[in-house]
């Protein structure tokens, strides 16, 4: 079983940044693919990163290609999500989500079905 905790969201202007951190405890790391889904009051949760269990594959939603990266450190068993240039339709509950899969998978799972485990979210807010 993996636990997964995020940090780092909060309220910040359009147009600046926020980094969100995400502590797996409870699995083997770095057999895990790691993404980022958020969910905004009244819609679907939806994709907006994943990171290949070995980092060297990573894909965006478009909608944040371009001001948000991804990466990972498995030494430290965390994952982290950089967001610049924030725009207030950013604004969402962010959730950390990992997927066991074999070390030849890219890890290209954009649905939140596909996913095994999740944090509990944390808010990000961002003001026009």
């Amino acid at each position: 079983q993996v636990q997964l905790v995020e940090s780092g969201g909060g309220l910040v202007q359009a147009g600046g940044s926020l980094r969100l951190s995400c502590a797996a405890s409870g699995g083997t790391f770095n057999t895990y693919a790691m993404g980022w889904f958020r969910q905004a009051p009244g819609k679907e949760r939806e994709f907006v990163a994943v990171n290949s269990r070995s980092g060297v594959h990573t894909y965006y939603a478009d909608s944040v290609k371009g001001r948000f990266t991804i990466s990972r450190d498995n030494a430290k068993n965390t994952v982290s999500l950089q967001m610049n240039s924030l725009k207030p339709e950013d604004t969402a509950v962010y959730y950390c989500t990992a997927k066991s899969i074999g070390p030849t998978n890219s890890g290209a799972f954009m649905s939140q079905y596909d996913y095994d485990y999740w944090g509990q979210g944390t808010q990000v807010t961002v003001s026009s």
